[in-house]
């Protein structure tokens, strides 16, 4: 079949799949994203000129890009993983095409492109490391490729709104082009082999309610999404609010930059949750964690945009336990998951994402109606501590 490419045999032998491979990968599709993590909110704040509307158009975004990531387990069935990887980086190219125009329907597509290309990259990844990753090792390798994932988290937000202020939009939106190329190059030079469970070919269109339907029959699968939509709502109103809180406050665009690249710098500290989680378990860790965020994140939201540099020391706070989060949150789905069905409960867990971009902006666009910007962190506290209970209560001892 045409997509089993043969590769010739003059190439060199592919390194042989492994944590080195996937945090390879982790680190280049984080270049590929963070330089315009930073800048995407600040332009929609330039272009609307109101933290309501940004949040209303973060929601829409987020309804449409909910629906489109459903179609991801059929393009991997139909393609293969390599194939929809590929188009994961393709739609990445032309989302900062889009957002390089600088209109408002440029700004919509290059977003909804952006988070599509996102989950492309994310579903097929997180399969192959549930399939080339040892069961024991996930814990490692998610701490590993986070904490290497820190040299672009830590750098290329500063970097984008430099581009961006200091040249001009092109500036920041080709760096990150020349990003997501090299992602695909060095995607294809690895050459992952496809699983033989998962044949490329003509099949029926899989049904997204019932794949809805099957993961919420699991109880496993439920508490590991709702572990994962709370890590991600905060690292959504984190990538969101604190340039919008700045600049709000008269500190300006880069002082968002220096916060968001000084808190991604914290996810060194993947590490450290790795080998705490050895001690006391993965179930208190995680407990640990949350509750550390309910707590800083509600005294940011006290701080507010009158003492916007405390409101950003409790954030940085809050971006450490998220960062023990970002290492150990996944590993309650990677062990529930059934082999034959990880397709599609990988895009059903994945919603996770496209959900923490919808529902929270929406509630704080609502909340912001009547209440200053403060009120975004208040609202994210009470999620935090909420995930905190349900975690110590449902998450198995010997996880």
């Amino acid at each position: 079949m045409a997509l089993n490419v043969r590769h010739p045999v003059w190439l060199p032998a592919a390194p042989s799949p492994g944590v080195r491979t996937f945090s390879t990968l982790f680190l280049i599709e984080t270049m590929a994203r963070a330089s315009t993590a930073t800048v995407v909110p600040l332009q929609a704040y330039d272009l609307l000129a109101d933290e309501r509307a940004v949040s209303f158009l973060y929601t829409g975004v987020g309804l449409v890009a909910l629906a489109a990531s459903f179609l991801i387990p059929v393009l991997i069935r139909r393609f293969t993983r390599r194939w929809t990887y590929t188009i994961g980086a393709v739609a990445l190219v032309l989302a900062y095409v889009a957002l390089w125009t600088q209109t408002l329907g440029g700004q919509g597509t290059g977003m909804l492109l952006r988070v599509f290309g996102t989950s492309c990259l994310n579903i097929t990844l997180s399969l192959y490391v549930m399939e080339f990753i040892p069961r024991h090792d996930f814990v490692r390798n998610d701490a590993t490729r986070m904490a290497i994932s820190m040299i672009g988290w830590a750098t290329a937000p500063t970097v984008g709104v430099w581009l961006y202020t200091g040249i001009g939009p092109g500036a920041v939106y080709g760096w990150s082009i020349a990003w997501a190329t090299i992602l695909a190059a060095v995607f294809w030079y690895f050459r992952l082999t496809e699983n033989k469970a998962i044949v490329p070919g003509r099949i029926a269109p899989a049904n997204p309610l019932r794949n809805i339907r099957r993961f919420a029959q699991q109880p496993r699968l439920r508490l590991a999404w709702t572990i994962a939509f709370g890590r991600s709502c905060f690292w959504v109103t984190f990538f969101v609010y604190v340039p919008i809180t700045m600049v709000a406050a008269g500190q300006g665009k880069e002082a968002g930059a220096y916060v968001i690249s000084a808190g991604n710098a914290l996810l060194v500290t993947a590490l450290l949750w790795h080998r705490i989680s050895g001690r006391i378990g993965v179930r208190l860790s995680i407990g640990a964690c949350f509750a550390i965020l309910a707590v800083s994140v509600f005294c940011a939201g006290l701080a507010g945009v009158d003492a916007p540099w405390w409101a950003a020391g409790f954030l940085l706070v809050g971006a450490f336990a998220a960062s023990g989060l970002d290492a150990l949150g996944a590993v309650p789905f990677y062990r529930a998951v059934h082999v034959h069905e990880r397709p599609e409960m990988t895009a059903v867990y994945r919603t996770y994402m496209d959900i923490s971009e919808l529902a929270p902006l929406f509630v704080y666009g609502v909340l912001l109606t009547w209440f200053g910007l403060g009120v975004v962190y208040i609202a994210l506290s009470g999620l935090m501590a909420l995930c905190c209970l349900i975690g110590l209560r449902y998450l198995p001892r010997r996880l």
